[in-house]
């Protein structure tokens, strides 16, 4: 097999990032064909262009314009991104509440969404929509505990995995989703020749992650990495971004 080079972005504040990296070197370290480069920003533009599919665990990890434009034609040339939980998420602590302005509009535009808000942590249950897709082929609907998103979506989606929530809540500015309208929680997304492939899960904090808004957190949160569907997700959406080099190298 050939030698696939990754990009690992993980970076970002309010979560346990270490613990996420941690998870998904390990589950690319059992690739012998998988080399990784790992950073906790987009700086690195050469590298990222060099890269033959990127990944992502960020929060609130901001772009420079000259980035979002990188990022954008790094998929559009026929590569592919698997963008993790808050890496579509700007985050501004606010008199009013938690606010997600809307910056960063082409990396929004890229990842197909945008984090607005969730509502408390608590359990819900995620459905499979496309049960025959081999990105979810097998495995059956599962309840977690993890933040479940509600995003402002962009261009088009092919929804994999999805939730539902009607109600406010979550301390944030914006919080009002009162209606049935169906929350993607894994899609793919055509940018261009390349694809984005999403998922919302993978909460994770741990005692220091909330500073400077508090000194310490009280609970360690793992979301839905304490789920063994969440693993077996992520093996294949990994598999899934190596695809198009392993094809064109064959």
């Amino acid at each position: 097999m050939p030698r696939v080079d990754a990009y690992l972005v993980a970076g970002g504040k309010y979560h346990d990032i270490n613990f996420a990296r941690l998870e998904l070197l390990k589950l690319m370290h059992a690739d012998d064909d998988l080399r990784v480069c790992v950073a906790d920003n987009y700086h690195d533009i050469e590298a990222i262009k060099a890269a033959d599919f990127l990944i992502s665990y960020t929060c609130d990890v901001r772009p420079t314009a000259e980035e979002e434009v990188v990022l954008n034609d790094f998929v559009a040339s026929g590569k592919r991104w698997f963008a993790l939980h808050a890496t579509n998420s700007i985050i501004e602590f606010t008199a009013e509440g938690v606010d997600c302005p809307r910056l960063c509009g082409t990396l929004m535009e890229t990842l197909g969404s945008q984090f607005i808000s969730h509502p408390e942590i608590e359990p819900y249950e995620v459905e499979i929509v496309q049960p025959e897709h081999p990105l979810v082929a097998g495995i059956e609907p599962f309840s977690t505990t993890d933040e479940l998103y509600c995003s402002e979506l962009h261009g088009e989606l092919n929804v994999l995995m999805q939730t539902f929530y009607n109600g406010t809540g979550g301390g944030f500015v914006e919080n009002d989703w009162q209606n049935d309208d169906p929350r993607p929680v894994m899609y793919l997304h055509p940018v261009g020749e390349g694809e984005v492939l999403y998922l919302t899960l993978g909460h994770a904090r741990s005692k220091y992650d909330m500073q400077p808004v508090m000194d310490e957190y009280p609970v360690v949160e793992r979301g839905s990495w304490e789920v063994p569907a969440y693993y077996e997700l992520l093996r294949r959406g990994i598999n899934w971004a190596k695809e198009p080099t392993l094809k064109s190298k064959s």
